[in-house]
């Protein structure tokens, strides 16, 4: 049983199947019901909780997060994973086919950042709201539990690509990682932040949301609670090879989680002031 389990990403193709020269992937697959379960989750709180937007606000909104979650994710990477390439290959950033044993063949986009996603998606929705003329916060507050429930799609994504693999370990838990090229057992450190990431962050944003109703604290808590998970699982996560360790033993993914956690108490205290702080008993 640990022996299979742990050849487990040794036999996990990530195409589903090949039209000709187009294959369709786990990992774009993997995106598709990421947005999915997150517009589900958002529908079901309007309805259950009978809130005042109907049914073409929130397909716009979701429209806007989209695009800002792929420009942002790209651009994101570039910026912190990978300028040097794009100095050298600027039009690798949004090139979706590469030039294979002399054939053009569709790879997609590949190296998305989530810390530039979110980022992306921040903006697109900023402008979102002020185009509705409603606070921010309180439109992030909205989607902030299901984004949180549908990021763990991604990270079983990239499981099933092999990529974003953990750091050697001798644990029964370790699993082989192709891409690694070493043979050495790793940390499916992809299915931590799938779980605690995604799923366990979730559950709390899920129960929190009853309890503190005031504008911007979820958002704040979103972001806070994805940086405090992420920093500590980068421990077990190996660093990008062409990076390392950023500053002293901090990652990249590091230094932006911290980044983060400080962005969401200057939220918090930003939503205090100007919105107050109500409890619900």
């Amino acid at each position: 049983m640990i022996d299979w389990w742990q050849h487990l990403p040794s036999h996990m193709d990530p195409t589903i199947f090949t039209i000709g020269n187009f294959p369709l992937r786990w990992y774009g697959t993997m995106y598709i019901l990421a947005f999915f379960t997150s517009f589900l989750v958002v529908s079901y709180i309007i309805k259950k909780e009978k809130l005042p937007y109907n049914a073409d606000f929130i397909s716009d909104a979701f429209t806007w997060g989209i695009i800002g979650v792929l420009l942002g994710g790209r651009f994101g990477y570039v910026l912190f994973y990978g300028f040097d390439s794009f100095i050298h290959d600027p039009i690798s950033i949004i090139m979706p086919f590469k030039k294979i044993y002399g054939e053009w063949r569709f790879t997609g986009i590949s190296g998305m950042s989530y810390h530039g996603g979110v980022s992306g998606v921040m903006i697109a929705w900023a402008l979102y709201a002020r185009k509705h003329k409603m606070p921010f916060l309180k439109l992030t507050d909205l989607f902030v539990a299901g984004n949180a429930l549908g990021f763990t799609w991604g990270r079983i994504g990239n499981f099933i690509n092999g990529e974003l693999y953990g750091r050697i370990t001798n644990s029964s838990i370790g699993m082989y990682f192709p891409n690694a090229g070493d043979g050495l057992l790793r940390h499916p450190s992809q299915l931590y932040e799938g779980f605690f990431e995604g799923f366990a962050l979730f559950v709390i944003l899920w129960f929190v949301r009853k309890k503190i109703t005031s504008t911007g604290f979820l958002s704040g808590l979103y972001i806070f609670g994805y940086g405090f998970f992420r920093f500590f699982i980068e421990y077990f996560r190996q660093p990008d090879a062409h990076l390392g360790f950023v500053f002293m033993n901090f990652s990249m993914g590091q230094m932006l989680c911290l980044a983060m956690m400080m962005g969401a108490v200057i939220i918090w205290i930003y939503s205090k002031k100007e919105y107050g702080l109500t409890i619900q008993k």
